[in-house]
Formats: C-alpha cells, sequence, structure tokens
C-alpha cells in the first residue's frame, strides 16, 4: 500500500508539473461570479457577464476583442456607486443582441432612504456591427415620485494580446495612453512592440454631465413614469474622422444582414418542440460564428479561445453542414487554398501543399512570441482539406470550383505522399517542428492525448488511426474528381494508393486482443494499444473491413465508452482515462457526429439512434440548449444531467453543427447530381423524432420540400413541394 502511495504522489506531481510547462494550455482559476455571454460580428467578439458589464465579476475573460486583441477590459454600469439589481438577461433567438433588465437597490443619503427599490426599470440592449460594439441604456421610473440620481458608466482598457488574457506572460508590453477628445468621446491609444497603432474610441450620447478618461456619468431627473435613453459606440480601429452608426439604425442593419446570410440553407423543423430548440440555437450560433472574408464565409472555430480561421474546425464544420449548405464548404475550401504553405518555415511547422491549422491577428502573433500567425501544426487539415473538396464537389456538381481549388489539391496530396511522411512508410506522421509548436497535431492536441497502455506518452513521429482514413477517404475522392477532369492515370494512381494504404493499415493498427485499432503508431512503430474514440472515426473514413468495422461499433456502444450522454474519448479503465480531462475521457459532441456518420455508413442505424438520443437528451440540459465544446465523461445518472467541463466554448462552431450530422446520419442523405435525385439510405429516426421536415433542400438549381415520418422502425416519405428537376427516393439496403 505504501509503496502504491508512493507512486501515486510522484504520479500526480509529474502531471502537475507537465501542465505547468505545457504550451498555451488555459488556466482555470476559479468559478465565475457571474455567468457569462457573448456575441459575434466578423473579427469581433464581445464577453459580458450576465449583467451586461464587462470586467465586473471575477472568473470569466470578459472584454471586446478585435483581431486576436482586448480592445475594452471593464466596461460597468452603477446606479449612484452602487451596482443595479438583475431581474434577467437573455440574447436574442438569432443571437444579434443581448438585453438585460436592470432595477435599482435601495439608494440611501446621509442614512436616509432616498430611492426604494425596485421603481427604476433599467434596460441594456448590446449588439456588435462592423468593428464596434452598441450598447442603450434604457432608464424608466415607475415610482409616483420623482427619481433623482447618477448613473456612471465605468471603463478601461489593456489592450492584452488574446494569448495574454489566456494566462501567458510577457516580459515587456508596448505603451498605451487615453485622452478625451471632447465632451463626448474618449480615445485610449496602445502601440505595440510590433509596432502597429491600436485605438479604442468611446462615444456617448448625449452629452455626460462629466466624464473623464474612465467614467461617464449622466445627472438623470426622472417625472413618474418618464424614460430616457443613453447610448455609447465602443470602435475598435475606427478613423477618427468616421463616427460610429446611429444605435438603431446599426441595429436593424445588422438584423437585415443575419437574415439575410442564412437565405439559401435548407431548413428543418421537426415533431419533437425541444429538439427544434436545439436546431435553432445551433444555426443561430453557427450564423454568428459565420466571418466575411475576401475568399467568402468561413465558420470561425469558438468563442471565446478561438474565434479565428482554424483549419481543421472549419473543414470539419463545413462538412458536418455540407448537406444543409454547401455554400459554407466552398467559403471554407477557397480560404485555406489561398493560406495554403508554399514554403518551409519550421517555426510555423510549414511545408510546401500543408493546409493552415489556425492563423492570429494579435501583437504576439506578428512578433512571433506564439508561433501563430499563420501556423501549419495540424497532421489532419491537409487531408481533411482534399476530403471535403471531393465531398462538395460530388454534392454539388460545381466544376467550376473543382478547377480553382485542383493545384491546391494537387499540393495537399504532394505533402500527403513526401513531408506528411517523412520516412516514406505509406503512414502520414507528426512531430513538430520546434519547441514552441504543438507537441500533438491531431485534433486531440493535448500533451497527454497520445499514450501507450502503461500511460508513457508516445514519442517520435506519431501516426494517428483517425489521420489515416481521411488520407484513405481524400485519395478515393480525388480520385473521383480527377476522373471528372479526364485524368484517367491520376484515376488509377489514387485508388492504387488508397487500397494499399487500406490494406496496410489493417496489418499495422488492428489490435485482436482489445478488439479494435490503435489509437497510434509511435515513433518507433510501436502501436498504442489503448480504446479510444479515434477507431470511431476510422468508421466515417469508411477505409476498414466491415467484420472489424462492426466489431469497434459494439465496443463504441459498451458503457466503458458510451457514458449514457455520447462516447468518450478515451474508454473508462484505461491507464489516463479521467471524464474531467480535455481528451482523455471526456465527450466532444463533433467527434460523436462524424462516429455516427460511420455508423451509418456501415448500416449500424440503431447506434446512430443510440448516440443522436444521447447528445439530444445532453442538450436538453445545457443553457440555452446549445452543445458545448466538450463536457465531463462521467456515467449518466437518473434525474441529473451531464457534468460541465469548466473552460470549454460556447458557442462552438463543430459542436453547434453536431445536431445538423446526427440528422444527416439517421436519416441517410445522399445525393446525386448527375441523376438530380436526393436519396434516403436506410433511414431511421430515433425514438424522440416521430416527424422531420426539410424545407428548401437544394441540389443543383432545384429544391424540395419533404416530410419523413417515423413507424416504428419503418419510415414513410412525403414530398410536399418540389422546385425545378428533381426527384427523391427511399433506398432500403445497398
Amino acid at each position: 500500500m505504501a509503496a502504491e502511495a508512493v507512486t501515486h504522489i510522484v504520479s500526480v506531481s509529474r502531471t502537475v508539473e507537465a501542465v505547468a510547462e505545457q504550451a498555451f494550455y488555459i488556466p482555470m482559476t476559479g468559478p465565475a461570479a457571474r455567468p457569462r455571454r457573448s456575441l459575434k460580428h466578423d473579427d469581433t467578439f464581445i464577453v459580458l457577464d450576465s449583467h451586461g458589464d464587462i470586467g465586473a465579476s471575477a472568473g470569466g475573460p470578459d472584454g471586446l476583442f478585435h483581431c486576436d486583441t482586448r480592445y475594452l477590459a471593464r466596461l460597468e454600469l452603477v446606479l449612484d456607486d452602487l451596482q443595479p439589481l438583475l431581474l434577467g438577461s437573455n440574447l436574442r433567438d438569432d443571437n444579434s443582441g443581448l438585453t438585460v433588465d436592470l432595477t435599482n437597490p435601495d439608494i440611501y443619503r446621509q442614512g436616509h432612504l432616498v430611492l426604494q427599490k425596485d421603481l427604476l426599470h433599467i434596460v441594456r440592449t448590446i449588439f456588435l456591427w462592423r468593428g464596434a460594439a452598441y450598447q442603450r441604456v434604457g432608464v424608466q421610473n415607475h415610482g409616483e415620485q420623482r427619481a433623482s440620481f447618477e448613473l456612471t458608466l465605468l471603463f478601461d482598457n489593456d489592450f492584452a494580446d488574446l494569448f495574454e488574457v489566456r494566462g501567458e506572460r510577457r516580459a515587456r508590453r508596448g505603451t498605451g495612453s487615453s485622452r478625451l477628445l471632447g465632451p463626448t468621446d474618449v480615445l485610449f491609444e496602445y502601440r505595440g512592440l510590433d509596432d502597429a497603432e491600436r485605438t479604442t474610441g468611446l462615444h456617448f450620447d448625449p452629452r455626460p454631465t462629466r466624464l473623464s478618461v474612465n467614467a461617464a456619468t449622466w445627472q438623470l431627473e426622472l417625472d413618474p413614469h418618464e424614460a430616457k435613453s443613453l447610448f455609447v459606440a465602443v470602435s475598435c480601429n475606427r478613423p477618427r474622422a468616421q463616427k460610429p452608426a446611429r444605435f438603431f439604425r446599426g441595429l436593424l442593419a445588422h438584423r437585415r444582414e443575419m437574415r439575410q446570410s442564412t437565405v439559401g440553407a435548407a431548413s428543418i423543423e421537426t415533431s419533437n418542440n425541444i429538439f427544434n430548440e436545439v436546431l435553432c440555437q445551433a444555426m443561430a450560433d453557427l450564423n454568428m460564428l459565420m466571418t466575411e472574408t475576401p475568399q467568402g464565409r468561413y465558420p470561425y472555430a469558438g468563442i471565446p479561445w478561438y474565434s479565428t480561421t482554424f483549419g481543421r474546425d472549419g473543414l470539419i464544420t463545413a462538412l458536418q453542414m455540407l448537406w444543409v449548405d454547401p455554400r459554407v464548404a466552398k467559403g471554407v475550401l477557397r480560404r485555406l487554398a489561398h493560406f495554403q504553405a508554399k514554403s518551409v518555415d519550421p517555426l510555423a511547422d510549414a511545408a510546401p501543399g500543408k493546409i493552415l491549422h489556425e492563423m492570429r491577428g494579435g501583437e504576439m502573433a506578428a512578433l512571433r512570441e506564439v508561433p501563430f500567425a499563420q501556423y501549419y501544426g495540424s497532421v489532419d487539415s491537409t487531408a481533411l482539406f482534399v476530403l471535403l473538396a471531393g465531398r462538395y464537389f460530388e454534392r454539388t456538381g460545381d466544376e467550376e470550383t473543382l478547377i480553382e481549388l485542383w493545384p491546391a489539391i494537387e499540393a495537399a496530396l504532394a505533402w500527403i505522399d513526401g513531408p506528411g511522411d517523412p520516412d516514406q512508410d505509406g503512414f502520414v506522421e507528426y512531430q513538430r517542428a520546434t519547441e514552441k509548436g504543438l507537441a500533438n497535431q491531431g485534433w486531440k492536441d493535448s500533451y497527454d492525448a497520445i499514450f501507450h497502455a502503461d500511460g508513457q506518452l508516445a514519442e517520435g513521429n506519431i501516426a494517428l488511426a483517425e489521420v489515416q482514413g481521411y488520407v484513405y477517404a481524400a485519395k478515393q475522392l480525388a480520385a473521383r474528381c480527377a476522373l471528372r477532369l479526364g485524368k484517367p492515370e491520376r484515376v488509377r494512381q489514387l485508388e492504387k494508393e488508397a487500397n494499399a494504404l487500406a490494406e496496410q493499415f489493417e496489418s499495422a493498427f488492428w489490435c485482436e486482443e482489445l478488439g479494435t485499432y490503435a489509437l497510434a503508431l509511435d515513433g518507433k512503430k510501436r502501436p498504442c494499444k489503448v480504446r479510444t474514440s479515434n477507431a470511431g472515426q476510422l468508421l466515417f473514413s469508411g477505409m476498414i473491413r466491415e467484420d472489424r468495422a462492426r466489431r469497434v461499433a459494439a465496443d463504441l456502444m459498451q458503457p466503458h465508452f458510451f457514458s449514457g450522454w455520447g462516447i468518450r474519448t478515451v474508454a473508462r479503465g484505461e491507464v489516463r482515462y479521467n471524464p474531467m480531462s480535455y481528451h482523455d475521457g471526456s465527450v466532444w459532441p463533433h467527434d460523436n457526429a462524424l462516429i455516427a456518420l460511420g455508423l451509418a455508413q456501415y448500416g449500424l442505424k440503431h447506434s446512430v439512434a443510440h448516440v443522436f438520443k444521447g447528445l439530444f437528451e445532453a442538450a436538453t440540459y445545457m443553457d440555452l440548449r446549445r452543445l458545448p465544446e466538450l463536457f465531463c465523461g462521467f456515467r449518466r445518472e437518473k434525474r441529473r444531467g451531464p457534468t460541465l467541463y469548466p473552460v470549454a466554448c460556447a458557442p462552438q462552431a463543430w459542436a453547434s453543427a453536431t445536431p445538423f450530422t446526427l440528422l444527416e446520419a439517421a436519416l441517410g442523405i445522399e445525393f446525386d447530381v448527375a441523376r438530380r435525385e436526393i436519396r434516403l439510405l436506410n433511414p431511421h429516426l430515433p425514438a424522440f423524432l416521430n416527424e422531420v421536415i426539410l424545407h428548401d433542400l437544394r441540389l443543383g438549381d432545384s429544391s424540395v420540400d419533404l416530410r419523413v415520418s417515423r413507424h416504428g422502425d419503418d419510415v414513410a416519405l412525403e414530398v410536399l413541394r418540389t422546385r425545378g428537376q428533381i426527384q427523391v427516393s427511399i433506398v432500403l439496403a445497398r
């Protein structure tokens, strides 16, 4: 017993030391004193607390952020130097704004009660638009006497880089200042060590009674039932001569733009009202995370830490949404092709043909204090790029875009067969080029995510299981694209390579004693014999033998994997299993979604329904019915919801796309452009859905509205309306 205790202490010590040394670890130092709410528009996002304040309560990454820099660190509303009382706060259903209802506490002056609580109704309305945060503070007196009080907005800024907000320490910073520009305007200025000038402008309307560089105060007198409005606009890097839009004009324009951006996507309604709420929230979150870029709309990965272009996240999100709105994939593919690596850069982990992992616009990235200005340390983004390009073409028949992308596809395939396979053993591998980069470069990129059965971390050039599946699917799809482009020799070569990879993979990765595939091969070609969800994603690739696919699927449905809410990343009982970890036992919705697509591909629709039901029921317990980036992998218990992970992003793009992917897997939706046909392959609805109606499901220039109804294990299809030439059919076996 004593020896076991010593071993445990040493193990814990090593874990703490490893976490302390882990690059870009996101610390959790304490609970949030108030719940947080987020808004985003293009490259700007804001994190506020439930009162609508920034920096007024502990425990949250508060601020107004633009291009990976915080442009406002404090914006707090006080009433006669007291915090108002919260009545409630709500995001609009379309995420276009936040409304906060407050009231006054008892206000005393010189020991006398001068304003009884609950007489003033204060409404804060906040939205983002075109690099600025707009706020209206409406105040109405519901008392029978005249109310006299001061209302103050306290504000400040630090121009902190996002990585500083996350916890990184810097030896030096640039210089900042603040000054009044007149009776209604304040300017914060910062010149960074990158020699870039960043400015925050605050404009107040009407003119405050008193204005300083950190506070705006209005002395208000309200008759019974009288109401007044105060406005503040906070602009990021706006030219001084350019005034922000008027509040209501900007609000209407913003909402109009948000409505227009969803035109053309399929819409869904079901017989389950709660699932309808899940879908509506998911679509609103995805729409908010979309960012207009020069190459098209791109889904930024998540708020607050990942509100930027991420290759893997964008590719998987676009793949998940391909059946609903293929325009997302087009924007993602064009943007990533534009930033495809052209040269070798060890700090950026770049090599010709490699697809971007992430890009950052902050000061620390510009100075290369962090390597993420344009960072390519991702082993799977390149294969996923080719895979998505092939899926996009099959979904749309868009030959013009395929021709545009083909050079980037060929460059990506050249990286896969060249630098992506440094020892030329047939498997794509990774090892970070410098100590500043990410140690693990698959989607499970925690320092401790890739390990052997004894807990030892894998070292050397690591070949992940699911990445080989992505490569297989990418080459099969690229071959079909090459066929369309009239390149028969390329077709034969790609098909031969894909088939050889599948055969080699079965030999190297299958672990008969586990009944599943190894997590990875390490640098010495030793398999990491650990049960993980990575094997489940192999189903999605379609690479593995059917008999083994069924064994993998059956294992994923067992209690050591399936928590009741979803499939864990690592099976319970493995040495590093921890249901509270980031990648070693938690449940990730997008991981489950890709596994569900794989289960459907192998005809395992009852397992799809099992996963679908677990994640849907988890969503019913979540704030706003919003699936987060991940949640803890504890076993489901009666009359209790899932346990949340403390620093999970919400919204997160691929988590938001998950309900649509689960529905795709259940319905088995396929598109055949040549035949102008939509097929439902072995459709099977879970028990909580009796009916699904799809509106404006598009194929080329045609579209259809259809209803799918559940009758036990069977479904009935009804075509409600067609526009153009289009057919819909059910295929029950293949």
